[in-house]
């Protein structure tokens, strides 16, 4: 009897667990084997019966502990069917802690084994590298010399025998593995090797082992054999080699499969092989030297440690080290490099070492990592491979070989074939063998087609699959939660390997029976050893996490939405945590899936509306995440996640988010990746573009994008792009139905790969451009040149081919070919019959003039469409005559460029006349805009650059009369040659014979001034030319003609017109000519020639000149002969400094030269004179003296010049020194300068005195009518005038800083002012004190005094407060208003001060003063007696001050306007008000709107209306206004036969409303304005408004928008619409275009009005359409009326029938190039217009530059908005340097006047 079963006293139970497991030896093999991954089966003595073998093994799982035993016993019950007589007691007896004898709990351990050990795995990327504990420590310290002297005799056997040792063990490891139950038979043979492709320049040389490599030229891309991982290029130091594929790609397998192959001796060049897993020596704690690596942690030698190590060093070059998972590596080792083996280091140091080659030097090194940042410690020679996964041949060979049925084999390969989806899932290896596994169990019981429609998603892949393995058919909810639990808390605490203490026993057997968990033997240290469990792959891991997250009862919901991130894939694997949840959101979006619910529910035991609450926390996490702005890593990580959901309405809203141009840089991209991006651009409506910059891609990888019809523009630009890429891509480009630009710069496609891409060109119409860098032909060296040229004219292939392939972008490069001038000939007749090409490079051969000249002879007849290039073939200045000879009738030609010190020659051709078709159809919807345009597009222009060609004068001749030749000569460029003046001069009479020319450019010539006065005189003889721009510095001299904005806008992606298209609407201008002089010594003599050579030019003209200084002669001598020139509009001296005299003899100008019309100076150094023409009769002048160093010496005398000007309209000395001394010499000659319009003093260090100085002077400047000063940071000070004297006089003082003191002086200085005078003061630091002081010593004999205080304590004080303020004020107070949020306070004052009657008897009546209240009373009755307005905003009202407004009002008997608006009263207080405003009955204006009233307050205020009949302007708007309310208030209407004005705008008074309304709104004859505006009035409550509103006579202004009126209500508003109407406003009122039309009919003519707005109404084609027009409209409101190109035409006719307008708006319409068109088109006749609004429409750079053209001829527009159209930006700062007034930015720049005031 076995001894422990008696030591337990469980001899029956022992029995029959014996007797049982006799039955199945194999499944009790497979158990020992995963609870005792170091026993060695195979040491069992054979001749034992089965049952003491039984016994001998469950004896060796009882001794390994408790838990090992727990786990094993639910194994047994879990996966064998065990009597329930027997399952009870062993559940019962050892199933649970209790059951196992404390004596025995730890017992004894068996002795460790000598061989590897390992664990299973059904994933890729398990395996489970084991690590062995020794028999004793190797390395740990020196063995004694004696000893090491014994065996230096046996050192080769020693370490002959270590070899076969190891060799065996592997053998032993890998040649036989036991079948798991459930398992297909062929599932561990079932072994395809991926995708591996070389990265960087380090392609393999050596094809000893089978691989076709040899060839010198191979480059990145290149695909690899598995054998080819060991053929690098390193011959000496270390040979290392990095396998990069990201997880599930079969790392960890392949590094396996190589101890397999070593094993059966197929890598023989290796005599030692060791595999070593980070994530295992992530658990050493200690350092350990070189030899412990090898011999503690993997195998010991049998004896003599040391030597064997020795003959490893020796023998270092067939060694391999693989070192798996290097981007889970821990501890950092130090930069200190490792001293030798003898010195202990961390793990990632000695892999430091054996990479850098100081640890035994000449080894081979294998890592496995993911992408990312790897450790610094690899060496840059290092080789890089890609591990790309499957493509489609490897994942029907691996089908195929994973079943061993036929019948199951071919229906798994036609499940796949069918489901292009699971397809791109079985790229990724490891979810392929999920897949296959599935497949597996769902094939015997599904019908054809159904198995894969079970498998959408990679998630559900594991959800069937664990459904599919569970034990019996189902599934326990609680071991799958425990499971789940010790999964998430691995990840969150970066664990991937569990001990068997950190897994409960129930859970371990259950991840033990469907094959979840893998165990291998493991050591944290040389003596320390145990068994330890990881799940079988990372991503189950991740999966089960994720299953816990979304499934326990303990996780709330809450929460999951931290767990849904995207990873942007760099993860510094150096840092000490390990990235192990970057599948985990994918795995959560795929478990939030609605086909997850039932799996959810029944693991959660909870029902499906729990579940459906956690995945709607998921997938609302995923929606915001798609409104991100997300880099390229990130939008594919989340392509993953919404494509694991299965949601539509999510894929949709990606899709839609992401942007326009979509970029991917420098990341790898697999074939998985792209199939997810697919998938989601699926859902997308708008087209995108497509960039892959720098990233590695899978070779296959484009045929994800296969059918994807939403990618416009894709551009690859990878050195990995290979021939196997251009053949995958050429099967998708056919199915790509939008694709209109390829783009593959910087690839590696030969000319294989060519001739796979042309064929399918011709199946892609839709394909407009594949970009030049994309299809080459190299044709060097020169002995490949006739092969290569053969090679180029098969790819013509058939007619229809050729014909294809001519629209297709191809290029030809023979460079340096020795090709000489007889093989031009041949040459040429080749290129005429090859195929369409974009580029010919015939560089660096030796053609010589005449090749040259033949080759630009049959230019015309080639198809070459975009440049010819002839560089470096011998060119000299004779063979310059022949080459532009040979191209004057080359109608195609665009550009010739020769450069003979450059050696350059290059032809740049334009399109031919049919391939300008889109050009002439976008030119042909301005025809409106262009009279006299020609039916079809003239000729394009050329331009010949003959730069840096040594020519000289004498070449000029010769050279003319060859490009007297080109009748389209438009640009021409001479410059770096050596014309000299003599070439400048001969050239200017050869000008004329040259014909109409754009450009000249005569740069780096050595020309003088002399040359400079002898080409200004062309302007006389040359019609064309228009600007003349001179650097001498630089040696810049070009001559231009008018460049318009269609010529300064040619770089961009707009329309280019020719020079012979004129637009006869825009010529109307005259262009002025321009002379520009740049850094050019500017001595008066030259100025004086210069000035005599411009009296000669046309005009107008404009001087532009720049030197360093300009003496102050100089400057006389320019200013004494501008009077000689007439024509001169503009002067200007940029750059230029002057004198500080210089202000002064500018200023004379205004006398000496009458046609000066402004004088800007600038800092002294800036200066801009503009001159009105000779037709322009006299007007205003204007002076700019800025930042000129003005001080007081400088005044009188600029005083006295500018008094000799007759009319100066606007002064500017701002920012010079004037101080308050200079001010007061200025204010004092004020009288006698002749200013008009204003004076600006800004930034001259005026102080408090300044300011008092100026309230002191301004009675003394009658003409002065405001003057504003600004102490502040602003520092402005204006002072405004009129021409005539005027009334009244503003008086504006901001930030002043008054001392009590300063006010005597401010009263006296007002006192003296003697006409009425209004007063601001803005934050001068007047407190209530000194107020009061003014307002008492403010006196005048008779007139209006205005005062205005904007101080931070107005808004505290109180009404109560303020009023007690006006009582100390010395004339009669007419008005007062308060705004405590403007913290404004505004009176004003009547002198003499007269008393009111009624008020002296109301005073008398409240004679008793006995307390404050009736004293305040008093006082204000008696300075209040003539008050006419009283306005309160935005106050407190409290109980005393509304009870004191009872006592004043009944005295205000002259009080015509009470406003209380958005203010607070309280219903106490409410209830005083009324009592006092209902004596009032003379008011005329009543406002009360905005207020916090309530329904019962409102309910009291209507009192105040009783009575009231003199009432002319009524405001009650944001009111409760109820029903009965509304009809107390319609009684009070119908006595206000006087009412102007009513406004109840948002009272929602709706229909019943709108009723009553109608029924009173004749009883108000002289209504003159309505504002109904936002009352939820309908069609019929519209529509009787409509009849009454038409018996309104007199009204003027009708405001009924943001009401549904309907078009029912614009039908009866058109029948009866007032004569005398104004405004009109219906925006947001639901109108049609029946009803617009309507309303625009009835407008027509109207003389009176002004403004109208339909904004917001779906006119569509109901836009106003006018016959004779609103002579009076001023602005016009149609914003977002869905307006488009259709109504164009009919729109811009009616506007231009309204000649007043102002403002136009039509923003936020559909409007495109058409209607801006004809927009520009109408634009030169609307002289009044100031704005148009054109914001979020659909103008292109094209319709831009339409309005750019208009927008020059309307001189008094001042902006065109158009934000947020589809302008690219550069075309937008084109646009913008060219007309300023073009507006596209967000914020409009332009305030905006209020309307309808």
């Amino acid at each position: 009897m076995d001894p422990v079963s008696l030591q337990l006293g469980t001899k029956n139970l022992w029995s029959l667990l014996v007797r049982l497991l006799s039955k199945d030896p194999q499944w009790l093999n497979a158990k020992v084997k995963f609870f005792l991954p170091k026993m060695d089966l195979s040491s069992r003595n054979k001749a034992e019966d089965a049952t003491q073998g039984v016994m001998l093994q469950l004896n060796r799982l009882y001794t390994q502990g408790q838990a090992t035993w727990q786990a094993f016993i639910h194994c047994v019950c879990m996966e064998l069917d065990v009597p329930l007589d027997l399952e009870v007691p062993l559940l019962s007896t050892w199933g649970h802690g209790d059951g196992f004898p404390s004596q025995l709990e730890t017992g004894e351990e068996s002795q460790p084994e000598s061989q590897l050990h390992h664990g299973e795995s059904w994933s890729c990327g398990a395996g489970g590298g084991g690590l062995k504990r020794p028999h004793q420590s190797c390395g740990s310290s020196p063995r004694p010399k004696q000893c090491r002297k014994q065996q230096l005799g046996g050192y080769e056997e020693l370490a002959k025998r270590y070899l076969q040792l190891l060799r065996s063990s592997a053998q032993q490891r890998y040649g036989s593995r036991t079948r798991r139950p459930g398992q297909p038979l062929a599932f561990h043979q079932a072994y395809i090797p991926p995708i591996l492709q070389w990265s960087r320049a380090t392609a393999p040389f050596n094809t000893q082992e089978g691989a076709i490599l040899g060839d010198p030229k191979a480059e990145d891309g290149t695909e690899a054999s598995i054998l080819d991982l060991f053929n690098t290029k390193a011959d000496k130091g270390p040979r290392v080699t990095v396998l990069l594929g990201k997880a599930g790609m079969g790392k960890t397998t392949l590094a396996h499969r190589l101890c397999q192959k070593w094993a059966d001796g197929q890598l023989d060049r290796f005599q030692a092989l060791f595999l070593f897993e980070f994530r295992q020596l992530n658990l050493i704690t200690e350092f350990l030297t070189l030899p412990q690596l090898l011999f503690d942690l993997y195998l010991s030698p049998e004896a003599g440690p040391d030597l064997v190590f020795q003959y490893l060093e020796k023998n270092a070059k067939g060694v391999l080290l693989i070192f798996d998972g290097l981007d889970q590596a821990l501890y950092p080792h130090s930069s200190k490099d490792t001293a030798g083996p003898e010195a202990p280091s961390p793990a990632l140091a000695l892999f430091s070492g054996l990479c850098k080659g100081t640890l035994l030097p000449g080894c081979w090194v294998l890592a496995t990592s993911r992408p990312g940042k790897l450790p610094d410690c690899l060496p840059t020679e290092a080789a890089m491979v890609h591990m790309w996964g499957f493509d489609r041949p490897r994942v029907e060979e691996y089908v195929g070989r994973f079943f061993s049925n036929q019948l199951w084999q071919e229906a798994a390969l036609a499940e796949l074939r069918e489901n292009r989806h699971l397809q791109s899932m079985c790229a990724v290896p490891a979810v392929c063998q999920v897949t296959c596994l599935c497949l597996y169990h769902l094939l015997p019981s599904s019908c054809p087609g159904q198995s894969a429609a079970l498998l959408p998603t990679v998630t559900q892949n594991y959800v069937q699959m664990v459904s599919t393995l569970g034990p019996r058919g189902h599934l326990l909810p609680e071991s799958l939660l425990g499971l789940s639990e010790v999964a998430l808390r691995g990840l969150e605490t970066g664990k991937v390997i569990f001990s068997v203490g950190d897994i409960p026993p129930p859970m371990m057997a259950f991840g033990a029976a469907l094959g979840l968990l893998t165990s291998f033997c493991i050591c944290t240290g040389p003596g320390h050893q145990e068994t330890g469990y990881a799940f079988t792959h990372l991503s189950l891991q991740e999966f089960f996490a994720a299953l816990h997250l979304m499934a326990s009862p303990e996780v709330d919901k809450n929460a999951l939405a931290h767990y849904v991130t995207l990873s942007s894939r760099w993860v510094l694997r150096t840092k000490a945590r390990l990235g192990l949840l970057d599948h985990l959101p994918t795995f959560l979006a795929g478990l939030a899936s609605r086909a997850c619910c039932p799996f959810l529910s029944h693991v959660a035991q909870r029902d499906e509306v729990w579940v459906g609450a956690r995945q709607a926390e998921v997938m609302q996490a995923l929606r915001k995440l798609a409104t991100r702005r997300l880099t390229g890593p990130k939008v594919v990580a989340l392509c993953h996640c919404v494509g694991e959901t299965q949601e539509p309405e999510l894929a949709s809203l990606v899709a839609q988010s992401l942007p326009c141009h979509l970029s991917f840089h420098n990341f790898p991209l697999t074939y998985a990746d792209l199939a997810s991006l697919n998938n989601i651009l699926g859902h997308r409506n708008a087209p995108i573009q497509l960039d892959f910059e720098g990233c590695p891609l899978e070779p296959h990888c484009p045929e994800a994008l296969a059918g994807c019809k939403q990618v416009e523009n894709l551009s690859f630009k990878s050195r990995k792009c290979g021939d196997a890429f251009a053949e995958a891509l050429s099967r998708s480009l056919p199915t790509m139905g939008s694709l209109k630009k390829l783009g593959l710069a910087g690839s590696k496609i030969t000319a294989q790969g060519i001739g796979r891409l042309v064929q399918a060109l011709p199946l892609c119409p839709q394909l407009e451009e594949v970009r030049e860098a994309d299809l080459i032909f190299l044709l060097s060296p020169p002995t490949k040149t006739a092969a290569e040229l053969q090679g180029a004219s098969d790819l013509q292939g058939n007619a229809s081919q050729r014909k294809e392939a001519q629209s297709r972008s191809l290029a030809l490069r023979l460079q340096q070919c020795q090709l000489r001038v007889h093989d031009v000939q041949e040459l040429i007749a080749q290129l005429q019959e090859g195929p369409h090409l974009d580029k010919v490079d015939l560089s660096g051969n030796q053609l010589d003039n005449e090749g040259c000249r033949l080759m630009a002879e049959a230019a015309a007849q080639l198809d070459i469409t975009r440049n010819l290039d002839l560089s470096d073939n011998g060119l000299s200045v004779d063979g310059v005559y022949g080459v532009l000879s040979a191209v004057s009738m080359c109608q195609t030609l665009a550009e010739l460029h020769i450069s003979l010190l450059h050696k350059t020659v290059v032809l740049t051709f334009a399109p031919k006349q049919e391939e300008q078709g889109g050009i002439q159809e976008r030119a042909a919807l301005h025809d409106s805009l262009m009279r006299q345009m020609p039916c079809e597009l003239p000729p394009h222009s050329t331009r010949i650059r003959l730069t840096h060609c040594g020519l000289q004068a004498k070449h000029l001749a010769q050279l003319c009369r060859a490009l007297g030749g080109s009748c389209r000569l438009s640009h021409l460029d001479f410059s770096g040659n050596a014309l000299g003046d003599e070439g400048a001069a001969q050239l200017a009479q050869l000008l004329p014979g040259l014909g109409t020319l754009q450009s000249l450019n005569l740069s780096e010539n050595g020309l003088s001034l002399d040359s400079v006065f002898i080409l200004t005189q062309c302007f006389s003889t040359l019609q064309w030319l228009f600007h003349l721009e001179v650097n001498s510095e630089s040696q810049h001299v070009v001559l231009r003609g008018d460049r318009r904005g269609r010529d300064q806008l040619a770089g961009g992606p707009l329309p280019e017109f020719p020079a012979g298209a004129r637009f006869s609407a825009f010529d109307q201008r005259c262009i002025p000519r321009s002379v520009c002089l740049r850094q050019c010594l500017l001595e008066p003599l030259s100025l004086t020639h210069l000035c005599e050579t411009l009296e000669k030019c046309p005009g107008p003209l404009e001087v532009k000149l720049s030197c360093e200084v300009l003496s102050d002669q100089s400057l006389e001598t320019l200013l004494n002969h501008l009077p000689r020139l007439p024509q001169l509009s503009l002067l200007q001296l940029s750059e230029t400094r002057l004198s500080p005299r210089s202000p002064l003899l500018l200023a004379d100008l205004f006398s000496l030269c009458p046609q000066v019309q402004k004088v800007d100076l600038r800092s002294l150094y800036h200066t801009t004179l503009h001159f009105r023409s000779s037709e322009e009769q006299k007007g205003e002048y204007c002076g700019r003296f800025t930042d000129c160093a003005l001080s007081r010496e400088h005044v009188e005398p600029l005083c006295w010049l500018l008094s000799k000007c007759e009319d100066l309209n606007q002064l500017d000395l701002s920012a010079n020194l004037l101080g308050d001394d200079g001010l007061q010499c200025l204010l004092e000659c004020l009288p006698q300068l002749p200013i008009s319009a204003s004076l600006d003093l800004s930034h001259n260090s005026v102080s408090v005195e300044g300011a008092l100085c100026l309230v002191k002077t301004l009675p003394s400047c009658p003409r002065v009518r405001e003057a504003s000063v600004n102490l502040g940071s602003e520092q402005s000070f204006w002072i405004h005038f009129s021409r005539q004297e005027e009334a009244g006089k503003t008086l504006r003082l901001s930030q002043c800083s008054f001392r009590p003191e300063h006010v005597p002086t401010l009263a006296t200085g007002l006192n003296q002012a003697l006409k009425p005078t209004a007063l601001t003061l803005t934050q001068c630091c007047l407190g209530l004190k000194q107020l009061t002081v003014l307002l008492s010593l403010v006196r005048w004999p008779v007139g209006l005094f205005s005062l205005r205080v904007e101080e931070p304590w107005v808004g505290k004080a109180g009404v109560l407060a303020l009023l007690e303020v006006c009582t100390q004020a010395s004339g009669n107070i007419t008005e007062i208003s308060i705004a405590e949020a403007q913290q404004q306070l505004c009176l004003q004052l009547e002198f003499p001060r007269q008393e009111n009657p009624e008020a002296v008897a109301l005073r008398l009546a409240h004679c008793d003063l006995g307390t404050h209240h009736n004293l305040l009373v008093w006082q204000l009755m008696e300075t209040c007696a003539r008050l006419r307005q009283l306005s309160l905003s935005q106050v407190n009202l409290c109980d005393t001050s509304s009870l004191l407004l009872q006592s004043l009002l009944p005295s205000l008997s002259e009080l015509k306007t009470f406003r209380l608006t958005c203010s607070c009263v309280r219903s106490e207080g409410l209830a005083h008000l009324t009592s006092g405003l209902s004596h009032c009955l003379h008011l005329e204006e009543l406002d009360l709107s905005n207020n916090q009233f309530g329904e019962e307050g409102t309910r009291v205020l209507m009192g105040v209306l009783e009575g009231k009949c003199w009432l002319k302007r009524l405001d009650l708007s944001h009111l409760p206004l109820g029903g009965s309310i509304l009809a107390e208030l319609t009684q009070r209407l119908r006595h206000m036969t006087l009412l102007q004005s009513l406004r109840l705008s948002h009272n929602q008074i709706g229909d019943t409303g709108a009723q009553l309304l109608a029924a009173v709104l004749p009883w108000l004859p002289e209504l003159r304005k309505i504002d109904l505006s936002g009352n939820g009035i309908g069609p019929a409550g519209g529509a009787q408004l409509a009849e009454s509103l038409a018996l309104c006579r007199h009204l003027e202004q009708l405001m009924l928008g943001c009401n549904a009126l309907g078009d029912a209500t614009a039908l009866g508003l058109a029948q009866g619409l007032p004569q005398h109407l104004r405004i009109l406003h219906l925006p947001s009122s639901r109108l049609g275009p029946e009803g617009a039309l309507s309303l625009s009919q009835a407008l027509d003519g109207c003389p009176y009005v002004e403004e109208v707005s339909l904004a917001e109404n779906s006119l569509a084609r109901g836009i106003p359409q006018f016959c004779q027009g609103l002579p009076l409209l001023r602005r016009i409101d149609l914003v977002s009326c869905d307006i488009d190109d259709h109504t164009a035409k009919p729109l811009a006719a009616s506007l231009l029938l309204c000649p007043a307008l102002e403002e136009i708006l039509l923003s936020w319409n559909v409007l495109g190039d058409e209607a801006a068109a004809e927009l520009a088109r109408v634009l030169p006749q609307m002289g009044r217009l100031k704005r148009m609004d054109l914001e979020k429409n659909r103008i292109t750079a094209c319709g831009a530059w339409l309005l750019a053209e208009g927008l020059a001829q309307g001189s008094g527009i001042q902006v065109i908005r158009l934000w947020n159209n589809p302008i690219p930006p550069d075309t937008v700062q084109r646009l913008q340097r060219q007309e300023p007034r073009l507006d596209f930015a967000f914020f409009d720049k332009q305030p905006k006047a209020p309307w309808g005031t």
